[in-house]
């Protein structure tokens, strides 16, 4: 399995000399197992770059997962290049009740007034579906179970599983426990913690949004979005091998995440560390 970071910045793409090295674009990652086609988490503007990547390649098929609708998560989009290649076949999902939802939110977008673009002006042909928390989704090879977060308006995860590996997608959410109590206060997880403990156990890496300092967390703590130590401490719980601090503040520089890395090297009672960087690949062998 190969993951690949195509943006790990949050709320707003800020290119620039300051984020040169770990990126400006919003939220995107890729998912992709020999010989499957690709299965793509969110359309921020990284987003652009992966579309044009996959026209070079062989496989005419693509299931992107939105975990919610919020802008910085669907600005990529209509930028997608798949999206205007008539060979190609994509399925959308994200969470809720029916298919014609998803197709209903991802057209409040794509309505000829935020974009120019409309639905119907799409040439490749793209399938919807919603999906639940808790309810696995078969794609090939790949099983996806979608996970309930903790973000204003709603927002899920998604736990990818697949040649004997297994990748997790966390964000944007809060923590799960208020602070002083559960996992945030050093103690032991509630039972929404226990819950998305289970469901992530033993991965091979997380992503989880970290777009806050602990200090910030206290001051914006509706906002929607986590910090590391609590990050740390959710896969410290699950048994996680790595975990990839995501979804960056966009006033964090290169240099404040060059700190941030160094204050992670060692890692965290066994689970790895590292800051996510935009082009970054993951081979997960076996």
């Amino acid at each position: 399995m190969r993951v690949r970071f195509w943006g790990v910045r949050g709320s707003i793409p800020v290119p620039g000399p300051d984020t040169a090295r770990y990126g400006g674009n919003t939220s995107c990652l890729e998912v992709q197992l020999p010989g499957e086609a690709p299965c793509v988490f969110d359309a921020g503007t990284g987003a652009r770059a992966l579309g044009i990547e996959l026209l070079r390649r062989p496989e005419r098929s693509v299931n992107l997962f939105f975990t919610h609708f919020h802008l910085d998560h669907l600005f990529g989009f209509p930028f997608f290049s798949p999206l205007f290649a008539p060979s190609y076949r994509l399925n959308v999902a994200a969470p809720g009740f029916a298919a014609e939802a998803t197709r209903e939110r991802v057209g409040r977008y794509l309505n000829g007034v935020l974009h120019p673009l409309r639905m119907s002006d799409l040439p490749a042909p793209v399938d919807y579906e919603a999906v639940r928390p808790g309810v696995a989704v078969i794609k090939g090879n790949y099983s996806i179970t979608p996970v309930q977060l903790n973000h204003p308006g709603g927002a899920c995860g998604y736990v990818i599983e697949g040649g004997g590996k297994k990748v997790a997608y966390l964000t944007d959410t809060s923590p799960l426990s208020r602070p002083g109590e559960g996992l945030a206060g050093g103690g032991a997880p509630n039972s929404r913690e226990v819950a998305l403990a289970k469901a992530l156990r033993g991965a091979d890496l997380v992503a989880v949004d970290t777009m806050f300092t602990e200090d910030e967390y206290f001051e914006k703590m509706t906002w929607g979005h986590g910090y590391p130590e609590y990050a740390a401490a959710l896969c410290r719980e699950a048994e996680v091998k790595r975990l990839a601090l995501f979804h960056h503040s966009p006033d964090a520089t290169d240099a404040d995440l060059d700190r941030l890395g160094e204050r992670w090297a060692e890692g965290y009672h066994g689970v790895r560390v590292v800051v996510a960087r935009e082009g970054a690949d993951v081979d997960l062998e076996g």
